[in-house]
């Protein structure tokens, strides 16, 4: 029954976004009684948040680890592309990142369970390089990390362009050269 309900929400969240979702809706797309839900879940806040976090958790790759700087950033960017490579979650993430800038307790939630475990892969691939003596350890690690997610996430989200293989090698040669001046 939850996998039912996880596809239902997320079928609901990319037709008609996360405003004008209801429990009735999702209850509906899932052949389940709305009662099922709201013993699982008080709002559709709590559903959605749980769904997004379980779902987060679960396709959660390991960081690259390669021992090299130009690899690692190389494999984060194929990791990145790969998740959102994904119509249905490119329509659910926009509309939520717009939902998010109007509810606090959902910005939270996206920052928590979808942003920070990025974030923190991003960094451990950064502080490898320092210690490897790859990067300067003077380097801005969350200008840093701002460096690694945003212009990937930003071309696949917001502008929808190509981000082939070709595309992420020169966008990897960019952020090597960008990181090595990110110096506070």
């Amino acid at each position: 029954m939850t996998d039912a309900i996880t596809e239902a929400a997320f079928a609901e969240l990319a037709e008609v976004g996360y405003a004008r979702m209801s429990m009735e809706a999702v209850a509906r797309r899932a052949g389940v009684g709305k009662a099922a839900l709201y013993r699982r879940w008080p709002s559709k806040q709590a559903m959605v948040t749980e769904l997004i976090r379980n779902k987060v958790t679960d396709t959660l790759p390991p960081t690259p680890a390669t021992g090299a700087l130009h690899t690692d950033l190389r494999e984060l960017l194929a990791t990145i592309r790969g998740q959102l490579d994904n119509p249905l979650l490119t329509r659910i993430a926009a509309g939520l990142l717009t939902e998010a800038s109007r509810d606090g307790t959902l910005a939270e939630m996206l920052n928590t369970g979808v942003t920070a475990p990025r974030r923190a892969a991003a960094h451990a691939i950064l502080q490898g390089a320092i210690d490897r003596g790859e990067l300067p350890p003077g380097l801005d690690l969350e200008l840093g990390t701002d460096l690694l997610i945003a212009p990937l996430v930003f071309r696949m989200l917001v502008i929808q362009g190509r981000s082939d293989d070709e595309y992420l090698e020169t966008l990897t040669n960019a952020l090597e050269a960008a990181l090595k001046a990110a110096v506070r």
